[in-house]
């Protein structure tokens, strides 16, 4: 199906409406016009009747040989391009204003014998008695309760058909005026709305080719600038997307890269004796330790992936917080104790119920627990601190270690992100630990934040519900 472009939309629908309401005024205006003439015309004729008749005629006793009365319709003819009849009960023409095709004598009833008994008439009535179409009125002359005679006054149609088009010309004049000066507006409007639309989309269509610096056109209206204003935004994202890409491949190649040329290059040493059968063992373990990363890194990349196409599927349940801090920091005996690290529990109450998913509460204790066991200095403490207030349990990792740089504290969450400093002391992390802890918070409805001061100590917290069932 194609698609018209809006400048040509804006000029057919504008072709379309001029045309239609022209012949809307030809037509049915044209009628409504005209009705209202006839209308008009009839209750003048009608009101003049009744003037004729109470002023002239009942006055006249012998209305047939009244020369007055002729002459004075005769006159009123000319004046106003009405002609008067005045007949006897009978039908009979007794005066008729008009002196060159006078009609005095003829019987009416004898050529249209229904004439009479109407009030208003319109066409060429009487038959064979008027040669051209007449408005015509019938105004019965009465008297002691008997009808004496009739009045008809006539006026020709076509003088109301020669109104009715004047009063159409003028306004259709007038429409023409209005048309002129709508298309000057739709010119304007098209200037001001179809032309920036086409430079958007040119705009739109370099962002879309990766040329970000494309510039983008100033709109003069309040509703285009806002649509130039989010093109740009979504250009802006999108190059922050890219760039984010790039990284973010050049972080997964650097990650897998590592790992995967230890193995290689310790099994081939393994396959070409270049290690000898006693040294094995040692380099098994490498070789294991690199595999069991990788394996990590991809669980990871997998489950982040999910969490943005499929969601977090969450499982509240309610649990003592506490005794979920404990298990956890048990599971971090081995490496506390290798770094003769010792952590400290301070929970408030001796239980904390909540409601919340927990073995994801738990994988988020679990990052940040090796986070602050990986950045702590040796013979240092790590304080973990559970408490209860307004409704919601709070809980904080601490750590006496290296810290974060002030100028990093906003990039920690960002997947694959390694401070210069951990990179040098551990190639181990995976960057994604707090990535996949943010990502549980926020699908818990809750906020994880951190205070840190380099060369101090790091100091992350977060906040659960307490259970509505305690």
């Amino acid at each position: 199906m194609k698609i018209f472009s809006l400048g040509f939309q804006f000029i057919v629908s504008y072709l379309v409406l001029a045309i239609a309401i022209l012949l809307l005024l030809n037509t049915y205006g044209h009628s409504v016009i005209y009705g209202h003439l006839l209308d008009s015309q009839e209750t003048r004729l009608y009101e003049e009747a009744t003037h004729i008749v109470s002023d002239y005629i009942l006055e006249t006793s012998d209305l047939a040989s009244s020369q007055t009365l002729q002459n004075q319709f005769e006159s009123l003819q000319v004046l106003t391009n009405m002609r008067i009849w005045v007949t006897d009960a009978s039908g009979a023409i007794l005066i008729d204003s008009d002196d060159r095709e006078t009609k005095i004598g003829i019987n009416i009833r004898q050529y249209d014998d229904t004439f009479l008994s109407h009030q208003t008439l319109s066409g060429m009535r009487p038959k064979q008695l008027v040669d051209k179409s007449m408005l015509s009125v019938i105004y019965p002359i009465t008297s002691a309760m008997k009808t004496k005679g009739y009045l008809v006054l006539m006026t020709p149609i076509s003088a109301l058909e020669e109104q009715t088009t004047q009063i159409l010309d003028t306004i259709i004049i007038c429409y023409i005026i209005t048309l002129c000066l709508t298309a000057l507006v739709l010119v304007y409007l098209h200037h001001q709305t179809v032309r920036p639309l086409k430079k958007m989309t040119v705009a739109a269509k370099e962002y879309a080719d990766g040329h970000f610096d494309y510039p983008m056109v100033k709109m003069n209206g309040h509703d285009q600038a806002e649509l130039g204003a989010a093109i740009k935004y979504l250009a802006d994202k999108m190059e922050s997307m890219n760039e984010y890409q790039k990284q973010f491949l050049a972080n997964v190649s650097h990650d897998f890269r590592s790992p995967l040329t230890s193995i290689k290059g310790y099994t081939e040493a393994i396959a070409d004796g270049t290690i000898p059968p006693e040294m094995q063992t040692k380099y098994f373990d490498i070789i294991l330790s690199e595999v069991d990363r990788l394996h990590k890194l991809t669980n990871n990349l997998l489950e982040l992936n999910q969490f943005e196409h499929n969601g977090m599927i969450m499982e509240i349940s309610t649990f003592d917080i506490n005794a979920v801090i404990k298990e956890t920091v048990e599971t971090f005996e081995t490496q506390c104790a290798e770094k003769q690290i010792s952590v400290d529990l301070i929970l408030d109450t001796p239980e904390i119920m909540v409601d919340a998913d927990l073995p994801k509460i738990q994988r988020v204790i679990q990052n940040l627990l090796d986070n602050a066991i990986k950045f702590s200095k040796p013979n240092s403490n790590i304080e973990i601190h559970a408490s209860e207030k307004q409704h919601k349990c709070f809980i904080s990792v601490k750590d006496h270690g290296i810290g974060i740089p002030k100028e990093d504290l906003n990039k920690i969450w960002t997947r694959f992100y390694k401070g210069d400093t951990s990179r040098g002391k551990n190639k181990t992390g995976t960057g994604l630990g707090l990535s996949i802890t943010k990502e549980i918070m926020k699908a818990h409805g809750e906020n994880i934040n951190v205070i840190s001061t380099e060369g101090a100590g790091t100091e992350f917290f977060f906040s659960l519900p307490i259970s509505k069932e305690r």
